[in-house]
């Protein structure tokens, strides 16, 4: 490959997030990072599952930077993002002449991934037909390009990620059982933001401190009225939803941001739908959540004026500060923000 090329894929490690944002503070998540250590300087396939969001691309990013091919290209391919009749000469390049219809040979990602790692994103998206050639790949390291006869040898780690049971595409006949007995040898799970809520304070703290230096501006504090409402969602687009509701406070403001964004997480969560598949006791966590969301947001309009809010809200005084003492608010601090910090 040439060096040009090599150097526009090389990843520099100092852009990846340090090990406690990638993989948080839970049991499970730091067992995937003790797991991956042990996989380094092999040459296995990894198969990283996971919901949207949580991180898989962060996660193979790190695998290749700390592995033995880290100063190699890391190259990654998005298997839903490319229809299907193009996505195997992307993948393993064409002849010119080919039936893709191009004049000219065409390097696959197979070639520009040469001595580094190949990351498979939305693994399941691919079709069974082009599973066989990757499967041939994986055994002996070898592949042809779409329409040539050529023999070529290949010298790259597969890193492959999904979001779908492979086991039950297996089942359905979308996924090849000896390519998933393949790849899933070394298989990590990554927990959704809702496993690992105490995670939290860390990711806002990175995400914030990403943003701010992206719109030039200081990033809010992370309030614990604030952080106790953001523990009751269930976050179904996980860290990419996180960072999108920061990015929407940072660029609207301070005080007035917060509130109006736990009023539109409020009204997420009182459709009902807003997040698909949501069990029922997560849909009572998330009214709850709604509740003392709306709640917050009016007594932060009324300037922290329990008893206006209670009159405004039709509600009990005492009943208000009930409900506040179970959200962790019972009086203002004289932070900039006017909640209390966490500790």
């Amino acid at each position: 490959m040439p060096a040009d090329l090599q150097q526009a894929f090389r990843l520099d490690p100092a852009e990846l997030p340090n090990e406690a944002v990638i993989f948080g503070g839970t049991d499970p998540m730091r067992e995937v990072r003790r797991k991956i250590e042990r996989v380094l300087q092999s040459d296995f396939p990894v198969l990283l599952q996971g919901e949207r969001g949580t991180g898989k691309d962060l996660v193979a990013r790190f695998l290749h930077c700390r592995s033995s091919r880290g100063q190699g290209p890391f190259v990654k391919l998005s298997c839903a993002a490319i229809p299907q009749r193009l996505l195997e000469g992307e993948l393993l390049g064409s002849e010119a002449g080919s039936h893709l219809g191009s004049d000219e040979y065409k390097a696959g990602l197979i070639e520009l991934a040469e001595g580094g790692t190949l990351f498979l994103d939305e693994i399941a998206e691919m079709g069974l037909n082009l599973q066989k050639k990757l499967l041939l790949l994986l055994q002996d390291g070898r592949f042809f390009r779409a329409g040539g006869r050529e023999e070529r040898q290949a010298n790259v780690r597969i890193v492959c990620a999904t979001n779908v049971n492979l086991a039950t595409a297996v089942k359905r006949g979308t996924f090849r059982r000896d390519l998933f007995n393949h790849i899933e040898v070394m298989c990590f799970r990554l927990s959704a933001l809702r496993e690992r809520k105490e995670d939290i304070p860390l990711l806002w703290e990175f995400f914030a401190g990403k943003l701010g230096r992206r719109f030039g501006k200081s990033a809010p504090q992370l309030t614990l009225d604030v952080l106790r409402v953001l523990e009751q969602w269930d976050w179904p687009g996980n860290l990419c939803e996180l960072e999108n509701c920061i990015a929407r406070i940072m660029i609207l403001g301070d005080d007035e941001a917060i509130g109006e964004e736990i009023q539109r997480q409020a009204s997420l969560a009182h459709a009902g739908d807003g997040h698909l598949g949501m069990s029922r006791q997560g849909r009572g966590v998330s009214h709850q959540a709604a509740a003392e969301a709306m709640i917050l947001r009016v007594l932060q309009a009324n300037h922290w004026n329990k008893r206006k809010t209670a009159e405004e809200l039709k509600r009990s005084y005492r009943s208000l500060l009930y409900r506040l003492r179970n959200v962790g608010v019972m009086r203002r601090s004289r932070n900039r923000t006017g909640y209390p910090r966490p500790q």
